[in-house]
């Protein structure tokens, strides 16, 4: 059985007036390698003519972005000439690669008639040999994306990515990794294999868990050792989870605003390229 080394509190960062929880990086975490950071947003109702999401145009490279969006909507545009408007239930799986410029708001109807807004973004890694590959987008919709039940219908899995037994996740990876938004009812246990070399990424957006026999209330994340292949949970209430697990790349990995990179050489290179307009053009 997996046992746990240390549970993460999400430390409140709000953005504008978008309330924000970060449980990833903090100051005793930098990663879950290859898991990098995750920012969690509302909980929060919006009035009618509201704003919207506030992040606008920005550059990546060098990771990737898994967003899911649990309510409301969000917007993408990038520079790449991709564009949609995913809904509550949807994921969007953005490659930056070598570079790209894009925006992420919420869409007119959204602000203009305002409603609830839960949205998640987790960024992954690139292994050095993917890092400069060509950038990507993906956005499914909730009716898209492989779902399937457990527990005699008390657990639903929403398959990202990677393998469940026989199950296959709705998104093609660069590299092996598994992704999924677990939702169990109250009582409801759930029990997986996952091979100890892997690492574990485990965060808790609603509810609350008894992970391996610890209770954790939401908004924790919990950081396991590599020390058993049983992960078990049981929820004490309706609860929301994402569970990831992949192989550590085990490389030197230099973070710096928008830009994950091998190097501190290569993030002066990705910022020179970015104002070079390397990255492409954004049209607004």
């Amino acid at each position: 059985m997996r046992t746990i080394k240390a549970i993460h509190k999400a430390a409140y960062h709000p953005i504008a007036d978008l309330i924000t929880y970060n449980p990833l990086p903090s100051a005793r975490l930098r990663q879950i390698d290859p898991f990098i950071f995750l920012n969690h947003h509302g909980y929060q109702e919006y009035p009618r003519h509201n704003n919207g999401l506030p992040f606008g145009p920005h550059p990546h490279r060098g990771m990737e972005t898994v967003t899911f969006i649990l309510e409301g909507d969000i917007m993408h545009k990038d520079s790449g000439g991709h564009e949609s408007v995913i809904e509550a239930g949807g994921i969007q799986w953005m490659t930056a690669g070598k570079g790209l410029i894009h925006a992420e708001v919420s869409s007119d109807k959204f602000k203009k008639e305002g409603g609830p807004l839960e949205i998640l973004q987790l960024w992954v890694n690139l292994p050095a040999k993917f890092k400069m590959t060509e950038p990507r987008y993906i956005g499914l919709q909730k009716d898209e994306i492989n779902t399937f039940s457990l527990e005699d219908g008390k657990v639903s899995v929403q398959l990202i990515a990677g393998q469940w037994e026989e199950q296959k996740g709705s998104f093609d990876t660069l590299f092996p990794i598994s992704l999924s938004t677990v939702h169990l009812e109250k009582g409801s246990k759930l029990t997986k294999t996952i091979p100890a070399k892997e690492n574990i990424f485990f965060y808790i957006v609603r509810g609350a868990a008894k992970v391996m026999g610890e209770e954790i209330p939401f908004r924790n994340l919990v950081e396991f050792n590599n020390d058993g292949e049983q992960l078990s949970f049981e929820a004490n209430e309706d609860s929301v989870v994402i569970l990831g697990h992949a192989l550590p790349f085990n490389e030197p990995m230099v973070a710096q605003g928008p830009f994950v990179m091998n190097t501190q050489q290569e993030i002066v290179q990705a910022y020179q390229d970015y104002q070079a307009g390397k990255f492409g053009s954004w049209k607004g």
